[in-house]
């Protein structure tokens, strides 16, 4: 049978309204609230909260502004008030997961810290605890460690809190892409002592943007709230005595967020669903679905991925901005499904690439469970027995269509374009 491009683009992740979503930002018109304060910052504040299971939540204009909050207020904590014009991490490493997007890390940097990244794990695509435990045996001074649940999939929790519990280190939990998902029944973003979620456009739950900061207490709430909001004193005029920042979420923003909010547990299962469809539609090939521990946890299914194994590989090679490979029959890369896919009019993503192989952090420190750190060569990696497991999911995985609104019809012809590949 022929297979045509689609007539509609199939997205990897877009936005899915259901209209409530206007109603509260019409509301915000109505009532004159355009600004970043409002009834519906303080109900999607509250709302979010009782849903995730903690005592308070900061609404900011994005995950990242959360993220880079948390680790200033994790900083202080540690380490006291900076000096003038210097970060809260001044001169200090903190562990952080290898495989995410460079937002997990980045307020490390801008907080003048220096991120020593942690491999992967196969069992999760998470930060993996025994290379965690080897780095706080190489860097036993660090005390702070940003942990990320990768595409939905909440980690190997208990493990990672019990390594940084033996340690005496605090968590910035990065569940920016795990919305919605648990671990044991607990819902992500409240594993560390500090939680980030994010409502950017692609996201299983969306306010065009925004974030939250999750915490269960009420004096970091208030310090991110005020850092959020440009850190004014209380006093009649601008009264400023540490450095602040224009974080604070919209009401519109809000507005939107509030209006998806009934829809998250309906989002969450269109997203299971369609993951389950690809399991059962690739029986047969050379391929594995991003795992999960099927015992423990549940993820939110974000974006559902898939890794070719490693004999069905075809020769493929990437630069920093180029991909090229050679078809082999029998075998196929992500290089080459990504590229089929766009052709018949379909977005998939490759993996993240794990932040130590980026340009920016390729000189920083990098913990393997069964090497002494960075792979320098392939020389090396052979003469060490190292595994960089990252590097491994990113030369062989893919994220594949995994939008809501895309029908059981198209995403079967979608498995049917992935499977030619391997002719």
């Amino acid at each position: 049978m022929e297979i045509k491009p689609f007539e509609k683009k199939i997205w990897l992740s877009s936005p899915t309204m259901h209209g409530d979503e206007l109603r509260w930002v019409q509301d915000a018109f109505d009532k004159n609230w355009i600004t970043t304060a409002g009834e519906n910052l303080n109900e999607c504040e509250k709302i979010v909260a009782e849903k995730v299971g903690c005592k308070y939540a900061v609404g900011l204009s994005c995950g990242t502004a959360s993220l880079h909050l948390a680790v200033k207020l994790a900083g202080e904590k540690l380490y006291g008030m900076p000096k003038p014009n210097q970060g809260t991490l001044q001169g200090h490493k903190v562990f952080c997961s290898d495989m995410t997007f460079d937002a997990t890390v980045n307020p490390v940097a801008y907080e003048d810290g220096e991120a020593v990244f942690i491999d992967t794990e196969y069992d999760t695509w998470n930060m993996d605890p025994v290379a965690l435990e080897k780095a706080f045996e190489i860097y036993p001074e660090v005390r702070l460690v940003v942990v990320a649940h990768l595409y939905g999939t909440p980690g190997k929790i208990d493990e990672i809190r019990a390594v940084c519990d033996k340690y005496g280190a605090l968590i910035v939990e990065d569940a920016a892409e795990s919305f919605g998902a648990t671990y044991k029944g607990v819902q992500t973003g409240t594993f560390g002592d500090y939680g980030c979620i994010s409502f950017n456009g692609n996201k299983i739950i969306t306010g065009s943007s925004g974030g939250m900061f999750l915490t269960d207490s009420k004096e970091n709430a208030d310090k991110v709230r005020k850092w959020s909001t440009q850190s004014r004193e209380d006093a009649a005029w601008y009264q400023h005595e540490e450095i602040g920042y224009n974080y604070r979420m919209s009401n519109i923003i809000a507005g939107i967020v509030r209006g998806q909010m009934p829809y998250l547990d309906e989002h969450i299962a269109q997203k299971k669903a369609i993951y389950e469809r690809y399991k059962e539609g690739f029986k047969g090939l050379p391929v594995i679905m991003n795992p999960y521990d099927e015992k423990n946890s549940e993820p939110n299914f974000w974006l559902s991925c898939m890794m070719i194994d490693k004999d069905a590989m075809c020769r493929q090679v990437r630069s920093d901005n180029k991909a090229l490979y050679i078809h082999e029959p029998g075998k196929t890369c992500p290089t080459e499904i990504l590229e089929t896919l766009a052709k018949y009019n379909a977005e998939g993503r490759p993996i993240w690439k794990p932040m130590h192989m980026q340009p920016i952090y390729r000189s920083n420190p990098f913990i393997t469970a069964n090497g002494n750190g960075r792979a320098k060569s392939n020389a090396y990696i052979k003469e060490t027995g190292m595994i960089d497991v990252g590097a491994d999911i990113f030369e062989r995985g893919l994220c594949l269509p995994s939008d809501n609104k895309m029908t059981a019809e198209e995403q079967e012809i979608i498995i049917q374009i992935i499977r030619k590949c391997f002719e």
